[in-house]
């Protein structure tokens, strides 16, 4: 009788025990927090702090921002000088059948309009005369004007054009750049978070599996437990130390991605804390499709690509056009430096230049008119595509949305399932594998809650990268370089 009531007894505290173990981890593991952060003090990064700290301390948003600075003399490189051009030639001419020297100078001044495609040019020089030993003087005004190819500066607007539309599609994609650099640290610290919390899990699960082996080791004592009920359990605590394993080698590969953003060099260590910085985006595909079509950078982009291209075909096209200037100038000749006894001329003509059948130019017309139906070809493939890549996008969002929810009462009730599970083997009504079965389940759908909670954030950046709402233009402000 007094066995009877020894078995009772232990059988009572192995469920109390059990009980303890699997549905009061909560609060001696947040007890063992709270201790462990006093002691180390950690110290929590917001991943609104992560994406201020990166911004300002990772040098590849600085290596990207470069191009924005460097497009500032994209025009300077690519349209025409209009500088004013000095040009001075001085020499000694020695005369030796006549044995004397004489200098001899010329000094002009030259403008190219290129809006206008005007040439403008002044020169004076100074050479010595062979039958006297008199310099001649000569002074030249001249202005030459293309009015067919170029005609009047055509081509150089047309230039300009065009290089303006190349840098306006150089700063959107430095943004698109920026942005999609954004969206993998985003993504990278939401690994951080989904290993941070799934190293939390195992931990917390190891030390729950820990504390049952030790009660059924006490239990295998009391006659209570088999000895194969140990070495199932003892198996079970090893599966989960396994698991902790990778869970911690994950986690350290995570934090390594963090550090290196951040260029982290504090001693306190640095947990995740997700703050709903995007928690009130609107991703109604339909409203936000349509205002994407309207405002977004990379529509902006399709539209200045094919203007660009036609652009292409109208230059291309004056460059068939003959080269044809107009010249007028005023000539002065005279003696010595002062242009004494001088000679006036003023005069007038025309400059042609016209490669017969013209094979290179004609041949980049047709090409460039090829390449502005590609362009609109690829453009409307494209605008289909990022129809289709944001509607799967709203897709998977929503699934993940329905299965985070699915995975949350899965987890309330794999709770009570292994509540039941706990008390019915401590009176024997279940096999230990049912009740390992009952924990596992517990843990598998803690796992997936967690990766149903971070693969919807992530989604939820590659929606904001993709309608090109994550980052907006006036957050792209480029470092100036030595005073730029």
């Amino acid at each position: 009788m007094r066995g009877k009531n020894n078995v009772c007894f232990m059988t009572g505290l192995g469920l109390l025990t059990l009980t303890m173990v699997f549905f009061s981890p909560g609060r001696a593991c947040a007890q063992e927090d709270v201790e462990a952060k006093q002691a180390g003090s950690p110290r929590e990064l917001s991943l609104k702090e992560f994406i201020d700290l990166a911004v300002k301390k990772d040098t590849e948003f600085e290596r990207i921002l470069i191009d924005e600075l460097a497009l500032r003399y994209e025009k300077d490189l690519q349209l025409p000088a209009k500088d004013l051009v000095l040009e001075v030639k001085s020499q000694y001419d020695f005369f030796l059948g006549q044995d004397r020297e004489a200098p001899e100078n010329t000094v002009s001044l030259s403008r190219l309009f290129p809006f206008t495609g005007t040439d403008l040019s002044v020169t004076y020089k100074t050479v010595p005369s062979y039958g006297s030993n008199n310099n001649t003087s000569d002074f030249t005004l001249a202005v030459s004007q293309p009015i067919a190819q170029n005609a009047f500066g055509k081509a150089t607007r047309l230039k300009d054009k065009i290089v303006g539309l190349e840098v306006d599609i150089a700063r959107h994609q430095i943004i698109e750049a920026y942005e999609d650099y954004l969206a993998s640290l985003i993504s990278g610290y939401y690994d951080w978070y989904q290993a941070y919390a799934n190293l939390e899990i195992g931990e917390s699960s190891y030390r729950q599996n820990m504390k049952l082996l030790d009660n059924i080791i006490d239990r295998q004592k009391s006659n209570i437990a088999l000895p194969v009920d140990v070495n199932k359990v003892h198996l079970q605590v090893l599966a989960k130390k396994e698991k902790l394993v990778e869970l911690k080698d994950r986690y350290a590969r995570a934090f390594n991605f963090i550090e290196k953003a951040i260029r982290w060099q504090g001693e306190a260590p640095l947990l995740p804390q997700l703050t709903g910085i995007y928690s009130d985006v609107d991703t109604a595909f339909e409203v936000n499709y349509k205002a994407f079509k309207e405002n977004s950078r990379t529509y902006q982009v399709l539209d200045l690509l094919e203007e660009k291209s036609g652009l292409r075909v109208d230059e291309e096209a004056d460059d068939l056009l003959p080269s044809v200037d107009l010249l007028l100038g005023y000539n002065v000749k005279g003696k010595d430096l002062a242009i004494k006894d001088e000679d006036n001329m003023l005069y007038a003509g025309v400059s042609l230049e016209w490669p017969l059948g013209d094979q290179v130019d004609r041949a980049e017309f047709e090409t460039s008119r090829f390449d502005l139906q590609r362009t609109r070809l690829a453009n409307k493939g494209l605008r289909f595509q990022l129809y289709t890549d944001i509607k799967d996008l709203s897709f998977q969002m929503q699934a993940e949305e329905e299965l985070l929810g699915i995975a949350k009462n899965k987890i309330d009730l794999a709770r009570e399932i292994l509540e039941a599970e706990t008390e019915n083997y401590s009176f024997g009504k279940v096999s230990l594998n049912d009740y390992i079965d009952a924990v596992n389940v517990l843990d598998t759908n803690r796992f997936n809650e967690i990766l149903h909670d971070t693969q919807y954030k992530k989604l939820l950046i590659e929606w904001l990268r993709l309608t090109d709402q994550l980052v907006d233009k006036n957050d792209v402000r480029p470092k100036e370089i030595n005073g730029l």
